[in-house]
């Protein structure tokens, strides 16, 4: 891997690679763009198969972050950390507060997060050696687990797409098919049952599936079988990449949308969605609410306000849809074009000096 043509293809700013013996932290941050604020970005935690595939998620998932948050309404640009190791087994107070110095040499130009792999524990004894960090345990201030508000922004962004279909946004008879029943998977099951909907799970955690199942009335299918199903909603909660090559010609549904990140592998699967006349939700306008959720701390946590602005996830998106099908391109530009209108007008804005 050449990084500096990778840097100069996705317009990333900065990379760093990260190194601590004692903790055994090994770990890459990396900051997409800041054209809107400081770089935020979760810290995702995962055995990788190699290194080079930690950079990749790495560069990916910053440059989604630098999306998410111009298409959110945020002044942030964005960011990702990546620790290489097993959640379940490397996890120590050393490493993620070595992570935290580390963190903290960035002088506020990257705020980290919770993400995959990681909680908001974890976040906590990163706050102990840095205070550029957002998603602490609310009893010390902060919002707390962000699962809940990003689970209601996936809901009210499919109301957008079943109005934008319908006419209404009533989920009553929907057939939802879940792809993974994690932290916000299991409360988006939630969600839409009490909405009416009638929902399809996968997972392939075990236990997991028997939680939700043993609470709620829902069809289980193994974790291969669910692209099978016949749904309306395909709604990917799990990792990225699921719709690819081998799974998009399987789908038999009418709308993509769900709280993965990058659930496209290629940009190119978009628009074969779109040729398809499936309906594709741009994963980082309508996961932005955990996003949304743990920003906030920054001004002093206020939960009410943080529903508000996830809320408005469904009125973004909903315009996203329709600027999609007035120029007749697949949602994924649409809302990469929605995004990158917001960031040129503000760095226009900031050309000018002005002196503190």
């Amino acid at each position: 891997m050449n990084i500096f043509e990778k840097l100069r293809d996705s317009n990333h700013e900065q990379v760093m690679f990260l190194r601590e013996p004692v903790s055994g932290l090994k770990a890459v941050i990396a900051i997409h763009d800041t054209t809107l604020g400081p770089a935020i970005g979760g810290v995702r935690m995962w055995k990788y198969e190699g290194e080079e595939n930690a950079v990749e998620d790495a560069l990916k998932l910053s440059r989604a972050m630098t999306f998410k948050a111009a298409g959110a309404g945020l002044n942030f640009g964005g960011g990702q950390t990546v620790v290489l190791g097993d959640p379940r087994k490397d996890k120590s107070e050393a490493l993620f507060r070595a992570l935290g110095r580390f963190i903290d040499s960035f002088g506020g130009r990257y705020i980290a997060a919770e993400g995959v792999g990681t909680t908001y524990e974890d976040m906590d004894y990163i706050r102990m050696e840095t205070r550029y960090v957002v998603g602490i345990p609310s009893s010390r201030g902060g919002s707390g687990d962000p699962s809940p508000m990003c689970a209601y922004g996936v809901v009210r962004g499919l109301e957008a797409c079943q109005a934008f279909r319908t006419g209404s946004d009533d989920l009553s008879g929907l057939r939802v098919a879940v792809q993974g029943v994690g932290k916000v998977g299991s409360i988006i099951v939630k969600m839409l049952i009490e909405r009416g909907a009638k929902v399809t799970i996968a997972d392939v955690d075990e236990q997991a599936i028997r939680r939700i199942s043993e609470s709620f009335d829902v069809k289980v299918f193994s974790p291969e079988e669910i692209f099978d199903v016949d749904c309306d909603v395909f709604c990917p909660c799990a990792l990225g990449g699921i719709i690819n090559d081998s799974t998009i010609k399987r789908l038999k549904c009418s709308i993509v949308a769900g709280a993965a990140n990058n659930q496209l592998e290629e940009s190119r699967h978009g628009d074969l969605l779109h040729e398809l006349g499936i309906l594709y939700a741009p994963d980082y306008i309508i996961n932005a609410g955990g996003l949304i959720n743990v920003t906030d701390e920054i001004y002093g946590y206020d939960e009410k306000r943080a529903l508000r602005k996830t809320a408005a996830i469904r009125d973004v998106l909903y315009r996203i849809l329709v600027s999609s099908r007035e120029e007749g391109i697949p949602t994924y530009k649409a809302a990469d074009k929605f995004a990158m209108q917001r960031i040129e007008k503000v760095g226009r804005v900031r050309r000018s000096f002005v002196s503190s």
